[in-house]
């Protein structure tokens, strides 16, 4: 049975989703633990009542980036994990980190990869008259929002979206696709080839929206 750890710095709906999806749908993998950089995260909360080891490792206790990816890193290993999911995780990761866990590492990013890496997503879509907004599933790689993509869900951008109301939308497909990204992974059902992630039964990796 494949072991996951999931990175939240808050809420992690996407952290939520997975586990009920993990836990209904009888993965071959378990959330060996939820782990946030802040020890007020609603989703440990959550993670503790569904029985799931949670742990705290506070950023703001380290004074590098290189010291508090080495803490983070040894506490992850702790729990022996195959797939580290990065759910809602608000840190930047240092390159010997991610390469750490290279292969193992995924994170979901609220656009359609290579549109708009970084913050504020939703409204340079809307600003950049975008007529398809979305997510992506991608392997984590040194470079921030880049890596080969695994899944991406689309909406339309509605006459009228705001960026609250475009997020809320693309935020119930991402409640989609990154569960069925992380079981395909922990499944060995994706290959990986020169950037390029292929679902070895042909399953679509496009998700439609409304």
């Amino acid at each position: 049975m494949k072991s996951i750890v999931i990175l939240i710095s808050g809420r992690g709906s996407n952290m939520e989703a997975i586990v009920h999806a993990c836990q209904q749908e009888s993965w071959p993998a378990r959330i060996a633990a939820v782990i946030s950089n802040k020890a007020d995260a609603s989703g440990l909360r959550f993670a503790a009542s569904h029985g799931i080891a949670t742990a705290v490792v506070d950023h703001k206790a380290f004074t590098s980036r290189e010291a508090f990816d080495a803490e983070l890193a040894k506490v992850i290993d702790g729990f022996s994990p195959d797939v580290v999911v990065l759910a809602g995780f608000m840190r930047i990761l240092t390159e010997g980190f991610v390469r750490h866990y290279d292969g193992r590492l995924l994170n979901i990013h609220p656009s359609l990869l290579p549109a708009f890496p970084g913050l504020h997503t939703h409204q340079r879509a809307i600003e950049a008259g975008c007529k398809l907004a979305g997510a992506t599933v991608h392997f984590v790689t040194p470079e921030l929002d880049h890596g080969p993509i695994v899944m991406q869900a689309a909406v339309p951008v509605l006459a009228g979206d705001t960026a609250d109301t475009l997020s809320s939308r693309v935020l119930a497909q991402e409640h989609h696709i990154y569960p069925q990204s992380v079981r395909w992974l922990v499944e060995g059902r994706l290959s990986l080839s020169e950037g390029v992630v292929q679902q070895l039964e042909g399953l679509p990796q496009v998700r439609w929206g409304g």
